[in-house]
């Protein structure tokens, strides 16, 4: 409700006279959302907020086990609608039972189609036909650098591993510790109420939290008794466990314990350094979580910024309890959501958080302006400038490094003073002359 308290969305929501254009925002129509099961309320009720902020009426298609709680949201909504005089028609949601036929009917006759949880229903979304916007599967890895606050860092990945008994998307699935650290974090971590468990139970703790390879409904997002039964570590953990976790070195395809879990359980691995962890997330998210979020705890900001380039999520979460955190906090600037947009990685349309925006058109009134059109020297005088010091028969090579195998600077002839920065993708990947295609490089 903050985000949305002075957010413009209806009429005129901008005006820019340089450019000569007005913005109006316009209602989508009949939205469609597919609710999941792991939450069942808050998601349907964000995406009610947002769609009735921006003027338009929504349609909830709620997986079988999220029915019946999707059904008494929908009565308190209506109770209310019918306090301030509104049509209770513009909320609704599939009557039962839910069935995949009824939701892929829904999808494609509505004029947006939204779908959070399974990848299943994102895909089904972006095969209906409609406009869709399908956000990505959880599986967060979080990394702990030996300059982070021990402390500190056990106490928010325990207050973010335990909220709504992690259900998130958005909940902590493996911790990275670099080895400097590891030992006072992992007495920071129980004193948190961790029970941590050696390598010799990873087989153990697998083959009861997914059996035959799918998850357990017995242990996914229940308290931390039952939990512990499911897992038959009754007498093996401290009375006082709120969530456990499983040291192990392996990740990546065929280790379950490296995949998301939807439960009080995490991965523990132990990182020779900072490089290493970086490494160890890369395999995790290669595994599963692509496009969706790492968490880093740190005191060095150019650790975030190094991530932020390199690995293949949306969002690097510095310092904070990550579940609460990604879906937008009254200390940090993301807006409040319950969807995260995966990219191109996640196999998503956005790369943002899902909120007020995504539920609306923009009509955009264009008038003239005085002509902004620059020559054809000023737009490739760098580059001709490049090619005329180039020696002939020398092709232009993509920058993968600026260090050569020896780790000293190479230099790169044929770069331009003004050229792509050294760490641009495409770098120096074009050809200046039909000849110097033809001729060989160095």
């Amino acid at each position: 409700m903050r985000d949305l308290e002075n957010a413009r969305t209806w009429g005129i929501v901008a005006s820019h006279p340089g450019s000569g254009i007005t913005e109006i925002a316009r209602p989508i129509g009949v939205i469609g959302a597919v609710v999941p099961s792991t939450n069942p309320v808050t998601t349907p009720a964000n995406n009610m907020i947002n769609a009735l902020k921006c003027g338009n009426a929504i349609v909830l298609s709620p997986s079988p086990g999220g029915q019946e709680a999707c059904r008494l949201l929908l009565n308190y909504v209506h109770q209310e609608f019918a306090r301030v005089g509104i049509d209770p028609d513009l909320v609704q949601m599939i009557p039962a039972p839910a069935t995949k036929i009824r939701t892929g009917r829904l999808l494609e006759t509505v004029d947006l189609a939204l779908a959070t949880g399974s990848q299943d229903n994102v895909r089904r979304a972006y095969a209906s036909g409609t406009p869709a916007i399908g956000v990505g599967a959880g599986n967060v890895p979080v990394i702990v650098d030996e300059t982070a606050d021990a402390e500190a860092a056990a106490r928010l990945i325990a207050r973010s591993k335990t909220f709504d008994n992690a259900t998130s998307c958005s909940s902590e699935n493996a911790l990275v510790v670099v080895d400097a650290l590891y030992d006072s974090f992992s007495a920071a971590l129980r004193n948190e109420g961790c029970a941590i468990l050696d390598s010799a139970k990873e087989r153990h703790v697998v083959e009861r939290l997914c059996p035959g390879g799918r998850l357990n409904p017995r242990a996914i997002a229940r308290d931390a008794h039952v939990l512990i039964d499911a897992l038959e570590l009754a007498g093996e953990v401290p009375d006082n466990t709120r969530f456990i976790a499983v040291e192990t070195a392996n990740a990546g395809p065929g280790h379950r314990i490296s995949g998301e879990k939807i439960s009080l359980v995490t991965a523990l691995y132990r990182a020779r350094d900072f490089a290493d962890a970086r490494a160890i997330v890369t395999r995790i998210l290669e595994h599963a979580g692509a496009g969706h979020s790492v968490g880093l705890h740190t005191t060095r900001d150019d650790r975030a910024i190094e991530l932020g380039r390199a690995l293949p999520v949306c969002r690097i979460i510095v310092n904070q309890a990550h579940a609460i955190a990604t879906g937008g906090s009254f200390d940090n600037g993301l807006p409040f959501s319950l969807s995260m947009g995966c990219g191109s990685w996640g196999g998503n349309s956005i790369d943002e958080t899902l909120h007020w925006k995504h539920f609306l058109n923009v009509t955009r009134v264009v008038r003239t302006i005085p002509p902004d059109e620059p020559s054809l020297e000023e737009l490739f005088a760098d580059y001709w400038a490049g090619c005329r010091q180039r020696p002939r028969g020398v092709i232009l090579r993509p920058a993968r490094s600026a260090t050569g195998s020896s780790g000293t600077p190479t230099r790169h002839p044929t770069r331009s003073a003004t050229s792509f920065p050294m760490d641009h993708p495409i770098s120096h990947g074009a050809i200046c002359s039909r000849e110097q295609k033809r001729s060989p490089g160095p």
